[in-house]
């Protein structure tokens, strides 16, 4: 196995205690790269959370949509989710060691136009780490969201974090097997509605 490969595959394992699958993996067997987004606890304060799903639920199911592929975990990203109201469909690049799929994982950035509070709601569990892509100093994320069904069917959970307008800000993201490596991504302002 190329030390790449290794790299990879270890970050999806260690990464993969962020997000929920369908089936819980033992805690031991998952050493998260980031305690803070394994332990991130749920948010409190929710009513301008489900405004921004719901706001977000709008593009989720109409759109305007744009697909991207990620870039490879750990290297450059050049691949900008910044525009506003958009639903992004995002590919994870594969994870492999010889014949097996071992999970997705994969990079983008995103440059806010203010300094605010964001959420990133996505459509399925998805392991989230935020870092300044100048400094590669890691963002510290306030709360984790579980999307009500009944505020929207489309997005299934939000991270939040206060971001600095005109900082590029890189989004890494993991899913392991079974997840898919495709997911919705939408990107919103908190307590900021009527968009």
């Amino acid at each position: 196995m190329s030390t790449h490969a290794l790299a990879a595959a270890s970050a999806v394992l260690l990464l993969a205690g962020c997000g929920a699958t369908e089936e819980q993996t033992a805690p031991e067997a998952v050493a998260p790269i980031t305690q803070q987004s394994e332990l991130l606890a749920a948010c409190q304060d929710t009513e301008e959370l489900a405004e921004a799903a719901e706001h977000s639920c709008h593009h989720a199911e109409y759109g305007p949509f744009e697909s991207v592929t990620a870039a490879q975990f750990g290297g450059p990203s050049f691949v900008d989710v910044s525009a506003a109201h958009t639903a992004y469909n995002v590919t994870l690049p594969a994870i492999a060691y010889q014949q097996w799929t071992l999970g997705y994982a994969g990079s983008v950035i995103f440059t806010p136009e203010e300094s605010t509070e964001y959420a990133f709601l996505t459509s399925g569990y998805r392991a989230v780490r935020i870092v300044n892509a100048a400094t590669n100093e890691e963002v510290g994320q306030e709360c984790r969201y579980n999307v009500p069904e009944e505020v929207c069917g489309s997005l299934r959970t939000a991270v939040t974090a206060d971001l600095e307008g005109g900082i590029d800000y890189r989004v890494d993201f993991v899913a392991v097997v079974p997840q898919a490596a495709t997911f919705l991504l939408i990107i919103e302002e908190i307590g900021h509605g009527g968009h």
